[in-house]
């Protein structure tokens, strides 16, 4: 890797409503676990506030390079620690509060070579943590039906199997082992985009990346392990960015609560448990007119914040929440 790859000076992560975050979960002190690190920003920001320490997780190796030339500054108050934030709870106990902050950054994003920008060429990669199958790997070998599973299921792509059968075809012709080679796969299946709407490779991308990174498997086990992990009276602050992992915070937090009820109505009804968290933010917080002007990428933003109760830790099956979540719509 390049210095100018990782040095963060050329463009600066921007921490996404992270104002309205310190102002649900002030006063800020002690002990915090901020589980997707990336760039530092929240950690930073936790600091500032009141906190006396911060403890990063990030399984990218990019934000470790990054972080080697500015923690020392901060005097041992911020430690960075190479996991999946899934891992938290064997890393950390009894703290203060939690914080995520979910999908792709955007110094993932800025960075041709991961692969994950469907507007910048590079290799079709999208692996957070570098290792095992990439997106490349998962358009070229697997069949045309898991294909458009993945992209309906994580993106709510509508064309799903008119794409997915483009991929195959594409495929049989040459490996496509390119970000615009898929883009441009993509875009051939999907009318031209009006102003204002998204580009017709987002959801796609979009669903090869949580795939790639079991992703919505990671956030329901990091969600369990922030609430083993938290003391009581901890806060858990969550900012996600597409609604399917809105939903799974909401009802993640709705299960462990006490507002349970049937992830839908096919699904058999939860058995209530003593609450482990009050529910702080009773509807999403969203991005207000200053920071959507200064960071457009904050428009689909999401804040959650819950409170850990003295209640034991719960042993809830994860799929009882993510999947009727992930099948409710078909």
């Amino acid at each position: 890797m390049s210095a100018a790859a990782a040095s963060p000076s050329t463009d600066p992560h921007i921490p996404v409503l992270l104002a309205p975050l310190l102002r649900a979960v002030a006063p800020v002190a002690g002990v915090w676990v901020d589980g997707t690190f990336g760039a530092g920003g929240y950690a930073r920001g936790l600091i500032e506030a009141g906190a006396d320490k911060v403890i990063g997780i990030d399984r990218d190796p990019l934000a470790h390079d990054m972080a080697a030339a500015w923690l020392p500054e901060f005097g041992g108050r911020i430690e960075l620690h190479r996991a999946n934030f899934a891992e938290m709870d064997q890393i950390a106990s009894d703290v203060d509060g939690v914080v995520l902050d979910l999908g792709v950054s955007s110094m993932q994003l800025d960075l041709a070579e991961r692969g994950f920008s469907f507007m910048k060429d590079g290799p079709l990669d999208m692996r957070m943590g570098q290792d095992g199958p990439s997106a490349a790997d998962i358009v070229n070998t697997a069949d045309e039906f898991d294909i458009a599973d993945i992209l309906y299921t994580y993106g709510e792509e509508r064309a799903s199997r008119r794409i997915a059968k483009a991929i195959v075809a594409a495929r049989k012709v040459a490996p496509i082992t390119r970000t615009l080679e898929l883009t441009r796969i993509v875009e051939s299946c999907l009318p031209r985009p009006k102003p204002g709407q998204s580009h017709p490779a987002t959801r796609s991308f979009q669903a090869l990346r949580i795939a790639v990174n079991d992703e919505y498997g990671a956030l329901m086990q990091g969600l369990m392990a922030a609430e083993r992990a938290l003391k009581p009276g901890g806060l858990l602050a969550v900012v996600s960015f597409h609604s399917v992992e809105d939903r799974m915070v909401k009802r993640f937090l709705q299960a462990r609560g006490g507002q349970a009820g049937r992830a839908n109505r096919y699904a058999p009804e939860i058995e209530a448990e003593t609450p482990a968290f009050e529910i702080v933010t009773r509807k999403a917080v969203g991005p207000d007119d200053d920071e959507l002007a200064i960071n457009p990428r904050s428009r689909s933003a999401k804040l959650r914040v819950a409170r850990r109760t003295d209640a034991a830790a719960g042993d809830i099956d994860a799929g009882q929440i993510a999947l009727p979540l992930l099948k409710e719509d078909r």
